[in-house]
């Protein structure tokens, strides 16, 4: 079941690339991805490649898959390990999971995240601090990490 709906769910992303972000397998392994998310242009994120992992579990769709960033951000909702916490990816990732939901729609959510984080619900309680407090000094270190590890 779970490989049958992840080869249904790359073979859309095939069909139908987005300009936001790509996905795909790592080597043979259908139930391990790596996806590349742009950074949003008009965010402290412009011109970064971040770079994800999806684990898919046996039992996909019926639990969600896990996803973590493996390029350093400076963001409210991610933490130093890549460990991604926001009210639309937790209500996706966890309770509110359902089949109906692809990875596809997943990626969306972490996009708009980067764009417009949640600092009422932080992964890092500093940056979020700093966010609502300091946002030029925000987006400062945020433009700052981003050149250093997601340009190159």
């Amino acid at each position: 079941m779970a490989s049958k709906r992840i080869l249904k769910e790359l073979k859309d992303l095939q069909k139908d690339p987005s300009t936001l972000y790509t996905a795909g397998p790592v080597g043979e392994d259908l139930f391990h991805w790596q996806a590349t998310i742009t950074g949003p242009s008009d965010s402290p994120y412009s011109g970064g490649i971040f770079i994800l992992t999806i684990h898919f579990p046996p039992d996909y769709p019926f639990k969600p898959s896990k996803v973590v960033f493996r390029t350093k951000v400076f963001h409210p909702n991610v933490n130093s390990n890549g460990i991604i916490c926001f009210h639309i990816c937790h209500d996706v990732l966890k309770e509110q999971w359902s089949p109906a939901l692809t990875i596809s729609k997943v990626l969306v959510s972490i996009c708009s995240l980067l764009k417009d984080p949640n600092p009422d619900d932080p992964m890092v309680p500093e940056i979020a601090h700093m966010y609502k407090t300091d946002r030029a000094k925000y987006e400062s270190t945020a433009r700052s990490w981003t050149q250093k590890y997601a340009m190159g």
